[in-house]
This record gives structure tokens, C-alpha cells and sequence, in this order.
């Protein structure tokens, strides 16, 4: 009997904005999906209005196609088993669990909050785990009556096995079995009729035809109940896969959903727009979140998405949690930035330098985009390593343009002659630029390192810049003449 079509769902509730967490589960389930030839599904569960954040679910879509990752059915696209908003499918989960009760499987719970709140703190006292005592699970019809008398309303219960044993088998983790006893009754659909993650987990998987469910580890307590439901509903469960933790960058603590710390008190990055604000390439994050708990082989860190659809099966994530290193992030958007065609560099670059005050055109951003694409490890650092080519002005120590081994006069000659070889040249270009200057260097008596280190200074106000020529070339022969002279002027008024 053939196996069905793999359906797999990333399934976010918008709750808060888009994590790296979160997208690396989507990333695993977009990458089985297309490796089998399968289906990816979104699916928002929104039912918690408790917790509804305004903005979250735009967010997380465009942080989905920032990575690329395109859903086959899900908001925006559509599909046969939609709508694919949970809060938008209430008659479903509602039928469902009156469902559940017409068969006994389920029972409706008429506790108030105030009793279950002092049922916990009692429990508390005691030590014992928290849980609901069952005091609703066999009412008589008589109480019933009395309950819808007075005009409670009532929430459904799963009615859970108190005896036995319940045991699911993981993909990456084997089989795991828990004893019912340690399960309570777990509510289905609240008195506001809006369902639980349980139930409305359940029900779609089951109607959108899910066949794998691919979920952080801290879901395997809920995982026995949801078996349960399954059963209590007569529908097969799909497999499941449990992903490994992701911890902090020191290893002692899972990643937050915030604002993770460094050891010196500083904030990581931890939300998906963060890091496409701070310059981080998609192909980037791809590679290193793909990294959080999978590998391609043994050896290989830079692999492109054709790679990972090719090798990617859901047996081969690690049981272990993956260390978040921020340090190996920025090394591997180093690599992907060096990748890049110099063309493609510089049309990502733009908006970067826009946010610097410094707007260009598509051949500018290009000399931008050659100068620096060996030096930099995100976009946001080139507007900090250029902008003196776009500033009205330069300012700096007169000092720092006398070089090594050379006197006051020396350096004002240099830079005179230097201005006088520039001016002349008939095309600012690099190569022209290197051959005059190398020919100035040695007529003048100096090492093209003294020479080179005065421009530097006396153009870019600096002792370390990017390339000279290609610097020269950014600046502009006019403005390059212009800052020349301001440095002679510099070191006339300098006191000797």
C-alpha cells in the first residue's frame, strides 16, 4: 500500500513577532516538504485572543519570504481545506466537541474559575502536581440540569483514561510512553466557545490531512493527550518529530523569546526582522538555521537550498540542543556576502546606505559594493566603512598624516605633488590612480606605504581605510583635490 502525500503544517500563533525558534521549525518543515515532493502548510492558530498581538501575523509572513520560505496552501494563497485561520473555523471545533460528549469520550466542566484557582493553590501546599480533580466527570443529569438552570456556562473536558498507557512513537526520539494517571482532563473548548491548541490542533490536523507534525521538544508532554484525542475521534494521528532546544550562545539556557543576553550583559538578536534589519543575508540564515540540530554531513557548512532539499530527512535531526552562535552566523554572512556578484551586492547594499543618510545610485552603490564586500560581515557595516566619501567634510588629527620616517615638510611636498600627478591624470580611475602614484612614490624618494598612508589620511580622515584607489575613485577627483589642499593647509598651521 502506498504511503500518502507528505502534508506537513507550520502552525505559529500570533502572539509575538516572528523568532528564529519559529523559523527554524518552518525552515524544517518547508525543506521535508519539498525533499519528498510533499505539501507545506500554514496555518495560524489565533485562538488565544488573551494574547493576540496586533502586527505579529504580518510579520510573520514577511519574515517567511524573506527566508524564502513559500507556503502551497495557507493565508494569501488559499487551498481546499481552508480558511487557514483558526479563529475563522469556531463552528468546526464547536461541532467537534459536542461531538466528543454525544459519545461520552468528553464531558462539560461547569467549575467556576474562583474553585480551580483554589484547587491549584491546595495542591501547591501539598506538593502535589497541578491538576483538574475530575469533580464535574460523571454529573448526573439532575446536576447538569441544575448548572444550565442557573445559566452556567459550561467548558468540555477530554474524559482521559485513568488507567493504562499511552505511548507515541517519535521520529527523532523513538518511542515514548507515559502512564494515563499522570494525565488530567484536559479542556477541549473554553465557555467563550473558542477551542483550545489541544482541540484545534487535532481537528485540523486531522481535516488538512497532516502527516507529519514537526514541533520544538517542549511539546512532548502535550503530545500523549493529543494521541488520546486521536483516538477518542477514531482518526489515525500523523508522525511526529520533537526538534532539539535551541540554547543561548553560552550554552546554559534555552534561547529567548526576547531578548537573549551575552556574558557581558549584552542583547542578541533573537526575532527573524532583527536580524533582515542588521544586514544579515537570507541565504545566510537559511544555511545557519538549517545548521540548529541537522547537518548535511559530516563536514560541510556552506550548502546551498537545492543541497538541503536533496539530503534533508527528518530521522537525521539531532536528539541534542543546538547552540545558537551568533560568532558562526556572522563568519557564514561573511561567506555568503563574498558569494555575491558585486551587481547584487550593490542593490542590497542601497538601502542600507539610505538608512545612513547616504543615497546613491545603482553605479555608486557598485564602486561601494567593490570596496567593501571583503571586509564587511553585514550590509549595516558598509555605510560605516564609506561614508567619509559622502560627507561635506572630514576631520582629523593633522598628525596622523605625517607617516613614519617622514618629517612636517616631507608630507606637505608629498601631498602637493600627490595633487599635482591627480589632477593631471586624464582618466580617476584605480589603475591609473596606482601606477602614478607608485611612480610618484619612488621619484619623490619614499616607500609607496608613506605616500599611500598621507593620502589615506588627508582624504578619508583616517589611518585605516578601505582600499586607497578604490577610496580616490569613491571621493571624487574634485572633492580627492579639495581635501589634498585642505591637508598642505592643515600642516602649515600646525606648530612645528
Amino acid at each position: 500500500m502506498s504511503q500518502p502525500a507528505v502534508r506537513v503544517r507550520y502552525a505559529p500563533s500570533p502572539t509575538g513577532l516572528f523568532h528564529v525558534g519559529g523559523a527554524r521549525t518552518a525552515l524544517y518543515d518547508w525543506l521535508f516538504a519539498r525533499h519528498t515532493g510533499g505539501k507545506f502548510i500554514l496555518r495560524i492558530e489565533d485562538t488565544d485572543r488573551s494574547r493576540y498581538r496586533p502586527g505579529a501575523l504580518e510579520d510573520l509572513l514577511a519574515g517567511l519570504r524573506w527566508l524564502q520560505l513559500d507556503w502551497d496552501e495557507g493565508p494569501e494563497v488559499g487551498g481546499p481545506y481552508g480558511p487557514y485561520i483558526q479563529s475563522e473555523r469556531l463552528p468546526l471545533y464547536q461541532e467537534f466537541a459536542n461531538r466528543l460528549v454525544a459519545k461520552g469520550a468528553a464531558y462539560r466542566c461547569y467549575c467556576p474559575p474562583e474553585r480551580l484557582i483554589a484547587l491549584r493553590e491546595q495542591q501547591a501546599l501539598r506538593g502535589e502536581p497541578p491538576g483538574y480533580d475530575r469533580a464535574c466527570r460523571d454529573l448526573t443529569q439532575r446536576q447538569i440540569a441544575d448548572y444550565e438552570a442557573k445559566g452556567v456556562t459550561p467548558v468540555i473536558r477530554l474524559r482521559v483514561p485513568t488507567e493504562g498507557t499511552t505511548t507515541f512513537h517519535d521520529l527523532i526520539r523513538g518511542d515514548i510512553t507515559v502512564d494515563n494517571r499522570s494525565l488530567d482532563d484536559l479542556v477541549l473548548l473554553k465557555s467563550d466557545g473558542y477551542p483550545t491548541y489541544h482541540l484545534a490542533n487535532v481537528v485540523d490536523d486531522h481535516l488538512m490531512e497532516i502527516t507529519h507534525v514537526t514541533r520544538g521538544d517542549e511539546w512532548i508532554p502535550s503530545t500523549p493527550r493529543h494521541i488520546l484525542l486521536y483516538q477518542a475521534f477514531g482518526w489515525d494521528p500523523p508522525q511526529f518529530a520533537h526538534l532539539p532546544l535551541i540554547l543561548s550562545p553560552t550554552g546554559k539556557g534555552k534561547l529567548s523569546k526576547r531578548k537573549a543576553k551575552g556574558p557581558g550583559g549584552e542583547e542578541y538578536l533573537v526575532m527573524v526582522h532583527e536580524f533582515r534589519e542588521a544586514g544579515y543575508l537570507p541565504e545566510a540564515m537559511f544555511n545557519f538555521l538549517a545548521l540548529l540540530g541537522w547537518s548535511l554531513d559530516e563536514t560541510t557548512e556552506i550548502f546551498t537550498r537545492e543541497q538541503a532539499v536533496a539530503a534533508f530527512e527528518l530521522e537525521r535531526i539531532s536528539k541534542a540542543p543546538a547552540v545558537f552562535s551568533y560568532d558562526k552566523l556572522k563568519w557564514m554572512n561573511g561567506v555568503y556576502i563574498r558569494q555575491l556578484a558585486p551587481e547584487v551586492l550593490a542593490e542590497r547594499l542601497q538601502p542600507f546606505l539610505a538608512r545612513s543618510g547616504i543615497v546613491v545610485d545603482q553605479e555608486t552603490a557598485l564602486k561601494v559594493a567593490r570596496l567593501v564586500q571583503e571586509r564587511i560581515t553585514t550590509l549595516a557595516e558598509a555605510a560605516a566603512l564609506v561614508d567619509f566619501a559622502f560627507a561635506d567634510s572630514i576631520s582629523y588629527d593633522p598628525a596622523l598624516l605625517i607617516q613614519k620616517g617622514m618629517s612636517r615638510q616631507d608630507t606637505m611636498r608629498a601631498l602637493e605633488a600627490s595633487r599635482h600627478a591627480l589632477a593631471e591624470l586624464p582618466a580617476f580611475d584605480e589603475a591609473s590612480m596606482e601606477t602614478a602614484l607608485r611612480q610618484l612614490a619612488q621619484a619623490l624618494g619614499l616607500k609607496a606605504g608613506q605616500l599611500f598612508g598621507a593620502i589615506r589620511v588627508a582624504v578619508t580622515g583616517r589611518a585605516v581605510a578601505p582600499p586607497l584607489f578604490g577610496s580616490l575613485e569613491l571621493v571624487g577627483r574634485e572633492r580627492v583635490l579639495a581635501r589634498l589642499r585642505r591637508a598642505e593647509e592643515l600642516l602649515v598651521a600646525e606648530p612645528a
